[in-house]
């Protein structure tokens, strides 16, 4: 098997043999739907090879490879009338460098529209009977010369417009003190973008644009330019086309199941695969009653690749393509209050909930509204680092974090704004490696009380203690290299704080699997102050009637847990499993319970 990693041309991928999901039975729902399409969904989850999907279908240049490229999918069973019937043209507005002024960028997407205008002429040469005239410094003047040499023929334009809103989001994301003056100069007004989205609409009054398929990540953009673009049908939350991206599980499992053949997997290593995978991958959900979840294209290529090619699961779990999320969580942590709202997505006990998503929000709610936490949760929905997660009890929409990788994005950046100075965090890094080895949670205890802790609770996080003292020591032990780490599993009939339970392919090295349970115990339940908790000894606080019975409820919870564990992982576990009890923030007595 091929996997076509960072490959999006249809045709490649098709005369090449490499692995493909079957998407085209989606063609015709699309040309049902409607003429003008706005499909969203997060980077790098397939939208481009949906585009060069239609665009080797609708190409009335590619007629004749019609049977060699879609005769053995589901469209060349039963294909649309529609086929081969368009003039195709396709934007890539991800190629616009967002870089300097205003004016520079508006050049760059005329050189850009120009230099896709120039590529149209000569694919459809032999069609066109009037010479397009190119205008280097006004590609809507060309686009007017190529819609008017399309009156001779009896074909009509289908545009493609890929990463519609990708280069404005970098100008607005960028943190530069002039970003909101350049924005708004692209989108406001006679801004360029928004004139471009104009004379695009102004293509479709009969003049030969017959259907637009746009797609993107948010609808900030689509939002400012409504007023020259208002005809555009936003299908991104549609039932029907909730799979026109990303890979359903049984898709992977056929894959892992023509991988393991060749490289002598039996059935349990494809099962302990598809665990990983689902840990890592799965996680997304489009539409607020969808059932089954969807994985991350491109994170499953990546992985299939590797293990295809090594048979042996990728060794940095997160490809570095999709690490550039990061930059959305940062974007999203420094606004006011963002901060907060990062924290709280890793609250599996009080996940983020709003009543509904925002879906048109523009520059000025950006760059100088109210930023809340719908607002920002919308946001983070959009950037693919939080998904559709059901509904709380009295009907508002759950956001969470759709998987590990995600996850680790989040956790790294508390991390970062917890331990800014680099010998701090060098000091944690030393501690969590030798307890990954050791099992000796003491030293890592120690350096929370003088060092985590206080910048910890300085912050407005307004969390539960206990949840506070959970979250601190996950995100100091995350670790998606070695382990498949777990806050809130189901086990049993219960739901422990922390299992970190080795990966596969990492057990060869000498490293614990980690089962946690945390209490804590507020100083006036003691009846202590902070000063009289910090001279008492371990012994001496753990004779105390409240530290016993936490010491007592948490045993009782850990031993139902490890039993659970041990039914599920058998004997391969090296379970040590901890009760950690925080005394106010002064104190964290750790046991190990056997």
């Amino acid at each position: 098997m091929k996997f076509p990693y960072g490959i999006c041309d249809f045709k490649k991928i098709i005369i090449n043999g490499y692995f493909y999901v079957d998407r085209t039975n989606k063609i015709p729902i699309i040309e049902e739907t409607g003429e003008y399409l706005l499909f969203l969904r997060p980077r790098r989850f397939g939208k481009s090879l949906v585009l060069s999907m239609l665009e080797n279908y609708y190409d009335v240049a590619k007629a004749k490879q019609f049977e060699q490229l879609f005769g053995h999918l589901a469209i060349g069973q039963n294909p649309t009338l529609k086929h081969n019937h368009y003039f195709v043209m396709n934007w890539d507005f991800s190629a616009v460098d967002s870089t300097g002024s205003a004016e520079d960028i508006r050049q760059r997407l005329h050189n850009h529209i120009n230099g896709c205008i120039e590529h149209f002429i000569v694919r459809y040469r032999d069609f066109l009977e009037h010479e397009v005239q190119l205008h280097p410094t006004d590609a809507l003047r060309s686009l007017q010369s190529v819609l008017a040499a399309l009156e001779s023929t009896p074909y009509k334009l289908y545009l493609l417009i890929d990463e519609y809103d990708n280069f404005a989001n970098e100008v607005m994301m960028a943190g530069q003190s002039n970003s909101r003056n350049r924005y708004e100069a692209l989108v406001q007004g006679e801004g360029a973008l928004k004139a471009v989205f104009k004379a695009v609409k102004a293509g479709t009054k009969g003049l030969g644009i017959d259907r637009i398929f746009i797609t993107g990540v948010s609808p900030v953009v689509m939002s400012d330019i409504s007023s020259g673009f208002n005809i555009a049908e936003n299908i991104y939350q549609y039932p029907k086309f909730n799979d026109l991206c990303g890979f359903w599980e049984a898709e992977i499992l056929a894959a892992l199941q023509q991988i393991a053949l060749e490289c002598g997997f039996e059935e349990q290593q494809v099962n302990e695969t598809l665990a990983v995978m689902r840990a890592f991958y799965n996680g997304y959900r489009f539409f607020d009653e969808q059932e089954s979840l969807l994985y991350n294209s491109t994170l499953a290529l990546y992985f299939l690749k590797h293990l295809q090619d090594t048979c042996q699961y990728p060794r940095q779990i997160l490809d570095e393509n999709l690490a550039m999320d990061r930059g959305k969580i940062i974007y999203v942590s420094l606004l006011p209050h963002g901060e907060q709202v990062i924290a709280s997505a890793l609250n599996e006990q009080k996940p983020l909930a709003i009543a509904q998503l925002a879906s048109r929000f523009g520059v000025n709610e950006m760059l100088t509204g109210t930023k809340d936490t719908p607002f920002m949760a919308s946001l983070l929905y959009y950037f693919g680092v939080l998904t559709f997660g059901g509904y709380t009890s009295n009907g508002e929409l759950v956001l969470k974090i759709p998987n590990l990788v995600m996850r680790q994005l989040y956790v790294e950046r508390i991390q970062e704004l917890l331990l800014p100075e680099w010998t701090t965090k060098e000091e944690a890094r030393r501690l969590v490696q030798q307890f990954y080895q050791t099992g000796d949670l003491q030293p890592l205890c120690q350096f929370m009380v003088q060092t985590y802790f206080s910048a910890f609770s300085n912050r407005d996080y307004r969390w539960t203690n206990e949840l506070l003292i959970k979250t601190a020591f996950l995100t100091l032990l995350f670790n998606d290299t070695f382990y498949i780490m777990d806050s809130e599993p189901a086990l049993g009939r219960g739901y422990a704080d922390l299992t970190m339970i080795v990966r596969p392919d990492m057990r060869r090295y000498q490293l614990l699997d980690v089962l946690i349970e945390f209490k804590y115990i507020k100083l006036k339940e003691l009846g202590l102050s902070a000063k009289q908790v910090k001279q008492l000894s371990d012994d001496e606080l753990l004779t105390k009637k409240t530290v016993k019975e936490k010491l007592a409820e948490s045993k009782s919870q850990l031993k139902n847990y490890r039993k659970t564990l041990q039914s599920r992982y058998g004997n391969q576990l090296r379970l040590h499993s901890y009760s950690v009890v925080a005394v106010g923030y002064e104190r964290v007595l750790n046991c190990e319970i056997k």
